[in-house]
């Protein structure tokens, strides 16, 4: 857990360092930002506060979304590299196919920070994220703290993404000892297509009919939660506990109202902050010393900044996303 915030605090050592000559030149960073789909209250948020801070630092941006269609991505890529911008910054669709877009960018000499969601089997500049096995433990560790025993459900992210596949390693890390000590009995795990609320619903749906009775779900996201949320409402099943991440705004009121047991908070506008600087000293300084971390991508070691995300409960809502400023009080406890 310490390893990340050093890597951080590593970071922005090497943007101070170098942004004392930044400030003589005159180019300005014009990034693309490819967002895969605008679904879930999150992603606008890390629209906003990319844009917001890109723009502090005299660039701009042009935002495409494409809506979970990843040769929609793939032309939105051709059609603002055509526009001349010098960063691409990419939420991608499909963690495979989006390495097209990697290679139509550097075709253009135009470097590709991956967003939240890794670009894997390319040559990838950057990866700006979240720690997304330390994520899943989150959840399991603290469901498992007030449920030991009993009956757990997963419902994982879209297949296409790389964090799918992390946030379930970290669930698992968890759980399977207890499994293994015949405490947990793991009665479903699925993924889904689209990180979808409807998806959630259809998928609890299917928990609800097992002859097990469940006892805890956890969610991959808040969408997937969310419609988790309503098939257990529809069966009056309120004493099942429910895991989420990306503390969106629903889902921290059904926290207040006792419907899902916690989400994850992901500190969304620092990763944005991380991503526009590096943007900014890639067009006015080429890169960086290379004291970040890495992550593989099947092609090579990607250069990494990670962030730690952090559990959010009834009780803890005030001190995390409301002091965080991230959420409103008055409109939490709405």
């Amino acid at each position: 857990m310490n390893r990340p915030i050093k890597l951080i605090s590593l970071f922005f050592f090497a943007l101070f360092l170098i942004g004392g000559c930044s400030l003589q030149k005159n180019e300005k960073v014009k990034v693309g930002f490819l967002i895969h789909a605008l679904d879930q209250e999150r992603w606008k948020n890390d629209r906003d506060f990319l844009v917001q801070k890109v723009e502090e630092l005299g660039g701009t941006v042009i935002v495409k979304v494409a809506d979970n269609n990843s040769d929609k991505q793939l032309a939105q890529a051709k059609e603002v590299l055509a526009n001349g911008v010098n960063v691409l910054v990419v939420v991608p669709v499909d963690q495979f196919a989006a390495a097209a877009i990697v290679e139509e960018a550097h075709a253009r000499n135009v470097k590709v920070i991956s967003y939240d969601r890794l670009i894997k089997n390319c040559k990838l500049d950057y990866y700006v994220s979240t720690d997304n096995i330390e994520i899943g433990s989150l959840q399991a560790t603290y469901l498992t703290s007030i449920k030991p025993t009993g009956n757990y459900a997963l419902i994982g992210g879209a297949m296409g993404d790389n964090n799918s596949q992390l946030l379930y390693l970290g669930q698992r890390n968890v759980l399977q000892p207890l499994v293994e000590k015949g405490d947990i009995n793991i009665i479903y795990n699925e993924f889904t297509d689209h990180w979808g609320e409807e998806e959630g619903y259809e998928h609890a749906k299917k928990i609800l009919a097992l002859p097990q009775k469940v006892d805890a779900i956890i969610a991959a996201n808040d969408g997937i939660a969310m419609g988790v949320i309503k098939a257990l409402q529809e069966v009056n099943r309120n004493d099942v506990l429910l895991a989420g991440m990306d503390a969106n705004l629903p889902n921290l009121q059904e926290i207040v109202a006792g419907h899902q047991t916690c989400t994850v908070y992901k500190p969304y506008e620092k990763m944005a902050s991380a991503t526009a600087e590096l943007a900014s000293q890639l067009v006015e300084n080429g890169g960086f010393e290379n004291t970040f971390q890495t992550v593989s991508n099947g092609e090579k070691l990607v250069p990494t900044v990670f962030f730690n995300g952090m559990i959010v409960n009834k009780e803890n809502l005030k001190l995390t996303v409301i002091s965080e400023g991230y959420q409103k009080e008055e409109e939490v406890y709405k």
